[in-house]
């Protein structure tokens, strides 16, 4: 079957396997590595992307179910050199160990600040729930998520 997609600002037209998942897709066709694949269950959240701009577990959605669609992955968040504030904030709280988790992790904090621009701790720990890391006790991905939205809360935007 015959997709057209709109990766990261870019239009990809492809033949796909009905099949496919979108975490294979953008891995194995289009290259966006960034994207991890977990477990292929939906139960980790390393594979979340922005699909239409809300997050979803890529490897719980069929690639053909994303044509006519965009999917923004970590690798597409950058601007000019610039890191999106999230991504920002990840790394100067050191939110993350062995980074397995944290593509999935940024990107469901990006939807989390979307819809909650000033989260308290508890609300931050309930939105990333679907979301797993395996070697931090979470303090310093709450304290990065809190502190992206105190950056972008000062500069009168959305995450």
């Amino acid at each position: 079957m015959r997709i057209t997609v709109t990766v990261d600002g870019v239009a990809y037209s492809d033949e796909v396997e009905p099949r496919t998942l979108l975490v294979h897709h953008l891995r194995e066709r289009l290259g966006k590595t960034g994207t991890v694949v977990g477990c292929d269950t939906s139960n980790c959240g390393a594979c979340t992307v922005h699909l239409d701009g809300r997050s979803v577990k890529s490897c719980a959605v069929l690639a053909v179910q994303a044509n006519g669609r965009e999917v923004t992955t970590v690798e597409g968040l950058a601007r000019d050199g610039e890191l999106h504030p999230v991504q920002r904030a990840f790394h100067e709280n050191h939110a993350l160990q062995c980074g397995f988790c944290t593509p999935g992790m940024i990107m469901q904090a990006i939807d989390l600040l979307e819809d909650n621009p000033d989260p308290d701790e508890d609300e931050v720990r309930h939105g990333l729930e679907g979301n797993l890391c395996r070697c931090t006790g979470y303090q310093n991905i709450v304290r990065a998520v809190r502190d992206a939205a105190s950056r972008t809360t000062a500069a009168g935007g959305a995450a």
